[in-house]
């Protein structure tokens, strides 16, 4: 546990606060329709490069994404064809613009492991009808709770969204991890409001 005051970072590197959160049953009402123009598909076993892509619009460029993006393709590849993850894409016009991915490998939870839209399905209501379809398709089996995690890295209204949505907070962490822009995962100009310390 760190103990109060301040810590310092190594150049090269970033730290975030992470804050953890669950929801043991579904809120009352999930009534949010999918914006028109927009649809929901669930994609088996996703090609990794399609996936990257579109892992990329949607968290990558503004908010610092990169976990899956450092994994090899054979890593990438496994988790992807695992029948107890399910990835999901919101398309506009039959292109992916918003990712939702739940993971079932644990029996006794869902983890929401993803969930984001690119710059062209924003401001829509998408992100609500996007959360509530992942809600429902998590408890639809029999988990004891729903969870997920945020960042600073993320964007700042993802924290009050997944509570207003119904998750609570139960623990935060202090994540340290070498600059994904400094080795190529992600673009150098990628989330321009985190800077670069060399």
């Amino acid at each position: 546990m760190l103990e109060p005051g301040l810590h310092s970072i190594g150049p090269g590197h970033i730290a975030a606060v992470v804050t953890h959160l669950e929801m043991r049953a579904p809120p009352p009402s999930l009534d949010a329709a999918m914006p028109a123009g927009m649809t929901l598909r669930r994609v088996a076993a996703p090609d990794p490069d399609w996936y990257r892509d579109l892992f990329l619009r949607v968290g990558g460029l503004n908010w610092m994404w990169f976990s899956r993006l450092r994994l090899s393709r054979t890593e990438l590849s496994a988790i992807l064809a695992d029948a107890d993850v399910e990835v999901f894409a919101l398309e506009i016009d039959g292109r992916a613009e918003g990712l939702l991915e739940l993971d079932f490998r644990d029996e006794q939870s869902c983890e929401l492991a993803f969930l984001g839209l690119a710059p062209a399905a924003q401001s829509k209501g998408a992100g609500r009808a996007l959360i509530e379809a992942g809600i429902a398709r998590a408890f639809a089996r029999p988990i004891a709770r729903l969870h997920i995690h945020t960042c600073t890295f993320d964007s700042p209204v993802a924290l009050p969204f997944y509570i207003r949505s119904g998750f609570v907070p139960v623990r935060r962490e202090v994540e340290v991890v070498e600059d994904p822009r400094l080795d190529g995962t992600i673009p150098m100009d990628a989330a321009p409001q985190i800077p670069r310390i060399r």
